[in-house]
């Protein structure tokens, strides 16, 4: 079959590769659409190194079961969007429904071929089924969405809060935004430099949309702060703009070390609480806020072909757009 192979920084090609084989409890899913995350991108560079070459990517996708057998059967045929947390499902962590903190975690895409091909096989534990009303492109959101639900899930158990500001309107940070205001939070900001985004975030229903976080600093108004970046500057700015007593919740993952004031986290007692991933629970709250309509996305850009890829990381990997998300399949349009 045909899939899009990453060989290490900026190599990338769709090359035929071996089918894929499914185990009892397994499936194989056509992905009619796969999302390209920005950690993707960084992957793409080199620059995470939880992701070894040679490497199918794509944790973001949703398609139809084509293939299932033994207690999996009753899966084929179906439309699914796939949660690619794969864990052991029997230590503490796993029973607790914490599967994102697993440590024998891996994902679908980072550690075992994902979805940009024209086949993938899927644990059935891993399927959601996707409403017939839900396009296959939507169903690829749930993923960077539940990661958004869960950040704002963390933080009901740091700080009652009003006032949240957003650091990013990329994907993930424009979903930071859709998840906080679901979760009722009265007023929601953002900072992001590219103008485009900041259309989009208000758009998307912010309070306001500033081009740095100057004005937010001399503030200090902020209960909760989302660094959907993840980069130093964003992580020192929203230590410069949360609240005495306030928290920070780091979800972005640019740099992996950051030097920061620390003598300002201990003498304002800021709560830094990082945020990986999502709960099964949290995945599926993201499928019910995008199926149900309450978090709305408007128009989505057109599915790709597969063939179209080394030209779509190249351009994403060039720096940010203004498209919510591009979407990568090798199914029939």
């Amino acid at each position: 079959m045909r899939a899009l192979v990453w060989r290490g920084p900026r190599k990338i090609a769709v090359e035929t590769v071996d089918e894929p084989r499914h185990g009892d409890g397994e499936v194989i899913v056509v992905p009619e659409a796969a999302g390209i995350c920005g950690s993707e991108i960084e992957g793409y560079l080199g620059r995470m190194a939880n992701r070894t070459p040679p490497l199918v990517m794509g944790h973001e996708f949703a398609g139809t079961v084509v293939a299932a057998s033994g207690a999996a059967g009753e899966w084929s045929g179906r439309r699914v969007a796939v949660n690619p947390l794969l864990s052991c499902r029997l230590c503490a962590r796993c029973k607790a429904g914490e599967r994102n903190l697993c440590a024998q975690r891996r994902l679908i895409g980072v550690h075992v071929a994902g979805g940009f091909a024209e086949r993938v096989a899927v644990p059935a534990a891993n399927l959601v089924t996707l409403p017939d009303r839900v396009d296959a492109r939507t169903g690829a959101l749930v993923e960077p969405l539940a990661n958004a639900v869960h950040a704002v899930g963390l933080t009901r158990r740091l700080v009652a809060t009003e006032v949240a500001v957003v650091l990013g309107a990329g994907t993930i940070g424009l979903f930071a935004l859709h998840a906080a205001r679901a979760a009722g939070i009265a007023e929601v900001r953002t900072v992001e430099p590219h103008e485009a985004r900041r259309a989009a975030a208000l758009a998307a229903g912010a309070r306001a949309a500033h081009a740095d976080a100057a004005e937010l600093a001399r503030q200090r108004r902020a209960d909760l702060v989302i660094d959907a970046v993840g980069a130093t500057a964003t992580r020192r700015a929203a230590l410069d703009v949360v609240r005495p007593g306030g928290a920070v919740v780091l979800l972005g993952l640019h740099e992996d070390e950051s030097a920061l004031p620390f003598h300002r986290v201990v003498r304002d007692q800021v709560a830094l609480q990082g945020s990986f991933a999502y709960t099964d629970a949290d995945f599926a709250a993201a499928l019910d806020l995008l199926a149900s309509g309450r978090v709305a996305l408007g128009n989505l850009a057109r599915t790709l072909p597969l063939d179209a890829g080394p030209e779509a990381f190249a351009t994403l990997a060039a720096g940010p757009t203004a498209q919510l998300k591009t979407f990568l399949s090798a199914a029939p349009s």
